[in-house]
């Protein structure tokens, strides 16, 4: 990771609202052989008591998750849109091209729930993610039957948070005419582009007067 100051983010409420927004991440982790694993889950975020944690499950009986039996501490990695930056765009244009992200890594301990926690969870990630009351795919409106054949294929767990660190980088190092050029540019292109360039209008009071 890039541990340059001007691409941080310093608000710790930015960073934690930037991971509730993009909560499909990667969870990486090592098995015994020190092979590395990884898989890519929803996770719902937790606050207690001043820390950090992550929930999610996963399908049982996976190179993951025995990984992550045999080894707690894992990487957690979650990400947003990118965009291509065109040295083009710069006052000084004979420079190198780059990449405009934001990445968050949070590293931690992660532990296994018991049924019951599984089960809790469940209810809660529908209720989170269908965001509608009256869904019919809500946990609570799932049958009996089916609810107890998926929780025999899959397991719950939380990581608790010890450590994160994160990569805004959005032109910040570049001078107000080229940062200028750049969020416009991103402004007109893509999805992925234009939103790389609202994160951009987001910090430009920040950096010039």
């Amino acid at each position: 990771m890039y541990n340059l100051p001007y691409f941080k983010e310093q608000d710790v409420s930015v960073v934690i609202e930037f991971m509730k927004q993009h909560p499909f991440a990667m969870v990486i982790g090592v098995d015994a052989e020190n092979k590395p694993v990884a898989t890519q889950v929803p996770l719902l975020l937790k606050e207690r008591n001043e820390e950090l944690f992550l929930q999610a499950h996963i399908m049982k009986h996976t190179d993951h998750h025995k990984a992550f039996e045999q080894n707690q501490d894992v990487l957690v990695v979650f990400t947003g849109p990118t965009a291509y930056v065109s040295a083009s765009l710069y006052e000084n244009k004979q420079q190198g091209s780059t990449w405009n992200y934001q990445s968050v890594h949070a590293k931690g301990k992660l532990n296994f729930l018991d049924e019951q926690g599984l089960l809790q969870l469940l209810d809660e990630l529908t209720s989170h993610f269908e965001n509608d009351p009256s869904s019919p795919s809500l946990y609570k409106n799932l049958p009996e039957d089916y609810i107890q054949r998926l929780s025999k294929a899959i397991v719950a767990f939380e990581i608790q948070v010890t450590g994160i660190e994160n990569v805004f980088k959005l032109s910040q190092n570049r001078d107000k005419k080229s940062f200028e050029n750049i969020a416009e540019h991103l402004g007109k292109g893509n999805a992925d582009q234009q939103y790389i360039a609202g994160e951009m209008n987001k910090i430009k009071g920040k950096l010039f007067d």
